[in-house]
């Protein structure tokens, strides 16, 4: 089989992405505390094993585990210098994977600080650190890009203009929101409607959101949002949620929603029009199995 371009199959339906990442690692094996982004080179087996187990699950693509994979995130781990390496070996575990028929999305997390002057961060440095990010994943023979996780509205631009630099593939773009009275918005501020009105112009293909701290129903209402924000655009609307809020043990946090119950909100998203779908925190294989088997 010839897998089609990722803008063509696009448009075939609709098109899930897997779920957390961080967790499934620890479950795998991988030692809680390390830096994860780091595992693509000390431990690709275990790596591996979670994008399979998501490929298992029906997913039609893996993210490449590079979530905090940008020279301004691994310098808390002394990997800053490894960047470019750790995003090609991220790329090539994923592909190595997937195969031919599936898809391939490199993974590109906040920066963990704020453009001046409300932060520490300088654009030229961010947009370096993107750059230099992108490219990895593209040597690494990604399909596209996920810019996830997002509060602000500048970061976010930047990581898109970053990415445009280095390649045209297709560009998901997705915001993390809490809620705020009656509606929701991301930590910045920032509404579906204004997410909207800044990015769709920007050449993504789709866009949405993931993460916060939404229960399912404040999800579904958010995915109306983005719905309406989107008519007549032309981006897709991406929906990756968490699996419900969280409920604190002791000093944990416990997501509770069995797949089957994730399944029926996903499915909620899915006929108010998002096309492209996944899971974020407390989301595992079986939740994103579920899904696939109730909306297909």
């Amino acid at each position: 089989m010839t897998r089609i371009a990722l803008k063509d199959r696009l448009n075939e339906g609709t098109f899930f992405v897997d779920g957390a990442m961080g967790t499934q690692l620890i479950a795998a094996g991988a030692p809680a505390g390390c830096c994860n982004d780091y595992l693509n080179i000390d431990l690709p087996e275990t790596v591996k094993t979670v994008h399979q187990k998501y490929l298992d699950a029906g997913t039609d693509a893996v993210i490449t585990n590079t979530f905090g994979a940008n020279a301004l995130v691994l310098k808390r781990h002394g990997y800053e210098d490894k960047a470019f390496e750790i995003n090609v070996a991220a790329a090539k575990l994923a592909r190595s994977v997937a195969g031919d028929e599936r898809y391939v999305l490199g993974d590109i997390g906040p920066c963990g600080d704020f453009l001046e002057p409300l932060g520490m961060v300088k654009e030229v440095d961010l947009k370096a650190a993107f750059a230099e990010q992108a490219k990895g994943l593209l040597n690494g023979g990604v399909d596209g890009f996920i810019i996830e996780t997002m509060t602000a509205l500048d970061e976010i631009q930047v990581a898109i203009e970053a990415v445009q630099s280095v390649c045209d593939l297709p560009i998901f773009v997705s915001l993390a929101y809490d809620p705020a009275g009656d509606e929701a918005r991301t930590m910045m501020g920032v509404s579906p409607a204004q997410a909207v009105q800044v990015l769709a112009p920007l050449g993504i293909t789709a866009l949405g959101f993931n993460c916060g701290t939404l229960d399912m129903d404040g999800y579904v209402n958010l995915a109306k949002a983005y719905a309406e924000a989107l008519k007549d655009t032309g981006v897709l609307l991406l929906a990756e949620p968490n699996a419900g809020r969280p409920e604190l043990e002791g000093d944990k946090a416990v997501y509770k929603l069995s797949p089957a119950d994730y399944a029926a909100s996903l499915a909620q998203i899915k006929d108010v029009g998002a096309a492209v779908l996944g899971g974020c925190c407390g989301t595992s294989p079986a939740h994103i199995a579920e899904a696939v088997k109730a909306i297909r």
